[in-house]
């Protein structure tokens, strides 16, 4: 029974990222919006200071073998904001499947206008993905098609992405898993697919008062053999200090027309909070409600973050923190 859960698990939060039905890829975060490294290496150094976060997202929670992902990145910046560097460290474990990772990135921006800003990025490492075949043999202990004990593979990494910027909107192009799919394609094992990614995603953030200002964005994910995935998003930022929202995630049609229709049931609500609890100090809160079949099984997710800027509180910043 174990075993059949962990097969409807791992097939469900892949088609839920939403990404390949054939095999694990990247995982999905509600807080992306507040760490731009996640989704465009050409983000780095955007804050034009050092900032240090660390998520962690817990899916479908009490659910057995449910995804639970964990990240630290490092955004850091030099020669007054103009180049960007980060580190990102991942870890993503589903059942008895475990994918881990590290980056290493960097970005070159230049100044295209009186307040707008355009940068490029790459990043690159490595991704090893892990599977336990013992955690496989509740039922068919004999079987031949499962591994013994714990199969691994390693594979390059490489992704890279455009960042545009003012003082009041943004946009950004990027491409995950550039390199590395050749070194899965092993005849004895196959443990996942190593697919490019593709995020589009822009907002703005326009002053409703002088307290209180409204950040409308989106975000659209395009996987090969996956229906094309968007979010929509709308914040409220509260004295400078506290953000509340919500965004809606849902996919559609648009080049993969011969999928199966039921692969598109995958719509989800989040509600967000993030707050400055000091100048330095940030906090952030996800909670995620499905919208599908899953949402009979209330069996929802979680995902915490906090990052910690580095600059002293008296510097006053080039960029502000709103994206």
């Amino acid at each position: 029974m174990k075993r059949i859960i962990y097969f409807i698990l791992f097939a469900a939060h892949i088609w839920c990222i939403p990404q390949l039905a054939k095999g694990q890829q990247l995982p999905q975060f509600s807080q992306y919006m507040f760490n731009g490294l996640h989704i465009n290496p050409g983000y780095a150094g955007y804050k034009s200071e050092g900032y240090i976060q660390s998520t962690y997202r817990s899916q479908w929670v009490s659910f057995p073998g449910a995804p639970r992902t964990f990240t630290i990145t490092a955004d850091l910046s030099a020669n007054e904001g103009m180049q960007g560097f980060g580190v990102s460290f991942l870890t993503d474990q589903i059942g008895p499947a475990r994918t881990t990772g590290g980056l290493l990135t960097y970005a070159y921006r230049v100044q295209v206008g009186d307040e707008s800003f355009f940068s490029l990025g790459v990043s690159g490492g490595f991704t090893e993905y892990m599977i336990d075949g013992d955690l496989m043999r509740f039922n068919d202990p004999n079987d031949p098609n499962i591994p013994v004990g714990r199969e691994r593979l390693v594979t390059p990494n490489m992704n890279a992405g455009l960042f545009w910027h003012n003082n009041r909107f943004y946009a950004g192009l990027s491409a995950f898993n550039m390199v590395g799919r050749g070194a899965l394609e092993r005849e004895d094992i196959s443990l996942a697919f190593h697919d490019f990614h593709f995020f589009l995603t822009a907002g703005a953030l326009f002053p409703l008062s002088d307290v209180v200002q409204f950040k409308p964005s989106f975000l659209v994910k395009e996987i090969k053999g996956a229906p094309t995935a968007y979010d929509l998003n709308g914040m409220f930022l509260f004295m400078e200090r506290l953000w509340l929202g919500a965004s809606y995630r849902s996919n559609m049609m648009i080049w993969n027309e011969n999928l199966q229709e039921n692969l598109g049931n995958r719509n989800a609500l989040a509600f967000l909070v993030e707050i400055f609890a000091t100048p330095n100090l940030r906090l952030g809160y996800a909670y995620d409600h499905n919208l599908n079949v899953l949402q009979d099984f209330r069996n929802n997710s979680h995902e915490i973050s906090v990052g910690y800027y580095l600059s002293p509180r008296n510097v006053k910043l080039k960029n502000p923190r709103w994206f």
